[in-house]
């Protein structure tokens, strides 16, 4: 088989001068050649380490024979621009990620790559790149940071803000928590978006098999880092694409994962905007379907008690495969060129889960406790619960779905019939929560937060003020057409579809309705006015009306990245991404 770099020479003259001038040698340019595309950067602790896995995966390349060329597209961080408009940039970015991964990948010949990520919109862009690029690729996670004094993580900070806004902690307890909640590199310490598209990377079969969320420091994440390089290589001489691993059994065996770990409801966004890419179609359905009866074993935060790092020294991916491989579809291909079956025998051998428990035991005498791994991975027959980690309400407010996090909300807003509270913006409304402007049975809305509207943007320091408040945390939900943090816990309903700038019932709903919220029936509804019930028929005549009085806000993007995001990101519940309608 003759390489695509070696037929791109013959028909671009001026290629191997550009490459020689670059520092390639002259025996380099008849080599395999691999892309490592990574998001490196000073950007966040997510992004700052991964030179150092370039290098390894650099290394690996070189020594199977292969020659690797470095290129960078540094993502953000939500956590940097939560509770600013630059938060609204975030969702987009993911787009762009895999616009640029697109170009470098297109523009230029390359046999295959290594890409190289960890966070929120990083992930799940370089794995839309990846579908996009069309080359033999493999996937490499950044890990994971370790938690900070008295085991304390970042998702933590939104709670101690609310308290120092309450009155309730002083200003040096306050900045003690922002001084140690980020000790070091690698993605936040609990199952947020980051930690979770780690997990998918790998449940997928797209990483190397128990590589996803070791701790950023380990040693073994560079060797993990130089496999992939090597393998990379392997998968190019082949010529074997992602697309030709990842099939629908691949993704319902990551939404399986996502429902054993309680991973983040942006995995509603990202998951289907991958599947887009490889030609493959899921949408919110898919993950109620699967998550009905799922077994939900993973007690790491935001929904359990232990930081993220954690989860690798009870096992990690395969740890929890193997709790849940009865409903796994084992024969799916994976980047080792084998099965996932295959894969998970291998690891029993390969001194995998020698090294995870011996982490386990430095944890422990570091911090002074005595976990042990069922601690933290619970078994098959010992879940946390069966019913999954989220689901997907839907009715005459949300008529394409809504997305709650049932395992982080309390039990007591499963079925509730509360008092419309709606807002326009995230500010008002915040405002509202800390100063009890809001009060128990209300169902507070934020709404024109969806793609179209704002960029779709996460709710977090409101979710964080609702979930930490003792009184409204229980007694209140949140329910918006935009997102939620991965670390969002309460009684918060996102992704509400359509959303208010498309004209969905969101943007319809008046002070005084009723509405009617029930997970396990799955309802999400408008079911009276003024305080007074109403019948479903009686609602949809009270809606009609009100939509032939309603008008879409001017857009609010005139020009630049966010203008182009807002006029053709798909619905929240169809994963947002950029959608072009075909013209005759």
């Amino acid at each position: 088989m003759e390489l695509i770099s070696q037929k791109m020479r013959k028909l671009a003259p001026e290629l191997d001068p550009l490459r020689l001038g670059t520092g390639w040698t002259k025996e380099d340019l008849g080599k395999c050649q691999i892309i490592v595309e990574s998001t490196y950067g000073d950007s966040h602790p997510g992004s700052v380490h991964l030179n150092q896995l370039v290098d390894a995966v650099i290394k690996g390349i070189r020594e199977a024979g292969g020659h690797g060329a470095r290129y960078f597209c540094t993502d953000i961080c939500d956590g940097e621009s939560q509770g600013t408009d630059g938060i609204n940039f975030s969702l987009a970015s993911r787009e762009m990620i895999a616009n640029m991964i697109e170009i470098h990948t297109k523009a230029t010949p390359f046999d295959g790559g290594v890409f190289i990520a960890s966070c929120d919109k990083g992930m799940p862009g370089n794995l839309m790149g990846m579908a996009r690029a069309g080359i033999p690729a493999v996937m490499v996670t950044g890990g994971t940071m370790t938690a900070g004094p008295d085991l304390l993580t970042l998702e933590q900070l939104g709670m101690y803000s609310a308290r120092y806004e309450r009155g309730e902690i002083g200003e040096d307890t306050l900045n003690w928590a922002k001084e140690n909640a980020c000790p070091g590199c690698g993605a936040c310490s609990f199952i947020g978006t980051a930690s979770t598209m780690q997990i998918m990377a790998e449940a997928m079969g797209l990483a190397l098999p128990g590589s996803a969320l070791l701790p950023a420091s380990s040693p073994d994440l560079l060797d993990y880092a130089y496999q992939a390089g090597k393998q990379s290589v392997e998968l190019a001489l082949k010529g074997m694409t992602p697309k030709d691993l990842l099939t629908m059994e691949s993704f319902e065996n990551a939404i399986l994962v996502h429902a054993a770990v309680s991973g983040s409801t942006n995995c509603l966004l990202h998951l289907p905007a991958i599947a887009h890419e490889y030609g493959i179609e899921i949408d919110g359905n898919t993950f109620d379907r699967l998550h009905r009866g799922a077994r939900y074993l993973l007690d790491v935060r935001p929904s359990g008690l232990w930081p993220a790092e954690f989860f690798y020294y009870a096992g990690g991916v395969p740890a929890i495969m193997e709790e849940i491989r009865s409903v796994l579809h084992l024969d799916v291909m994976t980047v080792t060129g084998k099965t996932l079956g295959e894969n998970l025998e291998e690891l029993k051998t390969s001194g995998f889960y020698e090294r995870c428990e011996k982490g386990l035991w430095e944890a422990n005498a570091k911090h002074k406790i005595s976990l042990k791994k069922e601690d933290i991975i619970r078994s098959w027959d010992n879940p946390i619960g069966t019913g999954g980690s989220v689901a997907v309400l839907k009715g005459n407010l949300a008529p394409e779905g809504a997305v709650i996090k049932h395992t982080a909300c309390p039990k007591e807003m499963f079925q509730a019939v509360l008092n419309a509270r709606p807002f326009d913006s995230e500010e008002e409304c915040l405002d509202a929560v800390l100063h009890h402007k809001v009060k128990k049975g209300d169902a507070v809305f934020i709404r024109y937060e969806g793609p179209k509207a704002s960029g779709m943007p996460e709710m977090f320091y409101t979710s964080e003020a609702i979930s930490s408040d003792r009184e409204l945390g229980r007694s209140i939900a949140l329910i918006t057409d935009g997102r939620f943090s991965g670390a969002s816990t309460g009684p918060v309903i996102g992704h509400c579809s359509p959303e208010a700038q498309a004209g969905g019932p969101i943007a319809l709903v008046e002070e005084g309705d009723l509405i009617q919220i029930d997970v396990d029936k799955r309802i999400l509804a408008i079911v009276g006015v003024k305080g007074e019930s109403k019948t479903p028929e009686e609602i949809e005549e009270i809606l009609k009306i009100r939509r032939q009085r309603w008008k879409a806000k001017p857009p609010k993007y005139k020009s630049g990245t966010l203008r182009l995001f807002s006029e053709h990101a798909a619905a929240p519940m169809k994963g947002a991404y950029l959608e072009f309608t075909n013209e005759e």
